[in-house]
């Protein structure tokens, strides 16, 4: 019978498993870019410079100033 254990081990199941570990690991490192962003503002930078270092678009910049401001002022 065709187990748990036997499916880890099929090629399809490895492949996925590492599919999905890479962009687990992709989504995480632009949620860390975005979370960086303010301390940047902070520290002077422009929104060029800030999209410079960290490697994004400029609208990307953009686009988590204008949602961090909005969680910031939510009505509570």
């Amino acid at each position: 019978m065709f187990g748990l254990t036997d499916w880890r081990q099929t090629k399809f199941y490895q492949e996925v498993k590492e599919e999905t570990k890479q962009e687990v690991k992709e989504e995480v490192r632009e949620e860390t870019k975005l979370d960086t962003i303010p301390r940047l503002l902070k520290l002077g930078l422009s929104i060029e410079q800030i999209a410079e270092a960290l490697e994004l678009d400029v609208e990307q910049v953009r686009q988590a100033i204008e949602k961090q401001g909005e969680e910031g002022t939510g009505s509570n």
